[in-house]
């Protein structure tokens, strides 16, 4: 068996966007967005640490994603908060792609119980 959840095939994500992966498919305690930037592809928790928006709904940006409902902004490699009104960093979550599968490693920490 091969390491992590199949979650998405990587032509599922177009450049510069992002989807929702559902946290009954990760068994995480949060939905977890997959982010494609410049054909690099990252998870964070999607729920925004500042209130409750979808990260798989903002504006993706050289790294960064920013929040749809205040413009908060997150950095894709490891969740830290780069800007207000979020206060809060985000979880991380590490992905493999392998061809064109993506597969989740949830962050051990995030995992629901």
């Amino acid at each position: 068996m091969s390491e992590g959840i199949l979650v998405a095939q990587t032509d599922d994500v177009p450049d510069g966007e992002a989807i929702k992966i559902d946290a009954a498919v990760t068994g995480t305690v949060d939905d977890i967005a997959i982010f494609n930037d410049g054909g690099e592809f990252f998870a964070l928790d999607d729920t925004c640490s500042h209130e409750e928006a979808s990260l798989s709904d903002g504006w993706i940006d050289d790294g960064v994603i920013e929040c749809p409902l205040h413009a908060g902004k997150f950095c894709l490699r490891n969740g830290e908060v780069l800007s207000m009104p979020a206060t809060e960093n985000v979880a991380c979550h590490r992905l493999i792609v392998d061809g064109s599968d993506i597969r989740l490693v949830p962050n051990p920490d995030r995992v629901a119980s």
